[in-house]
């Protein structure tokens, strides 16, 4: 039983040491504050991937009663411990980021072309922003097809973890 303990502090200390590094990066007052508006950032270097709305509940949760624009870390590192401990916000698989495209690709082309791929990214689901669109055009569009072939990128996408 006390080996199960020790390796839950070693994993909580790991966690906390991670979660540190990567709120300093954007301490930039060295004080334990960041901008609200870099929480989404700070989570996904840890490897979440929160939509938007779980990241507003999430900022929700380490903002202070008054909110001022401002996250304490105090406030932030239990929050986002237990987000890493409970692993949520896990990336998807390559083979469900692929059955999604393949869905866009009912002729199983293999690819998307741009437009198609805007269309989809801004009119269905949670829609991209147009700062996230042009991002995700810049890595994935082969210019000179402009078409995404989408097995590639996933690929790419995936195996960029580290």
């Amino acid at each position: 039983m006390a080996d199960e303990k020790e390796r839950e502090e070693i994993i909580v200390a790991e966690f906390h040491k991670k979660i540190k590094e990567a709120f300093e990066v954007f301490d930039h007052e060295s004080n334990n504050t960041v901008d609200v508006r870099e929480i989404g950032t700070i989570v996904r270097s840890l490897g979440c991937c929160p939509s938007e709305g779980e990241l507003h509940d999430l900022i929700a949760e380490v903002e202070e009663e008054e909110p001022t624009g401002y996250i304490r870390y105090e406030k932030f590192l239990p929050v986002m411990t237990k987000v890493l401990l409970e692993k949520r916000y896990r990336p998807v698989s390559e083979d469900v980021i692929l059955r999604a495209f393949e869905v866009l690709d009912p002729a199983k082309r293999g690819f998307l072309t741009k437009e198609e791929l805007i269309k989809y990214m801004t009119e269905e689901g949670e829609p991209f922003s147009q700062e996230e669109m042009e991002e995700m055009l810049s890595a994935a569009i082969d210019p000179e097809s402009n078409v995404i072939h989408y097995k590639d990128y996933i690929t790419m996408m995936v195996v960029d973890d580290n």
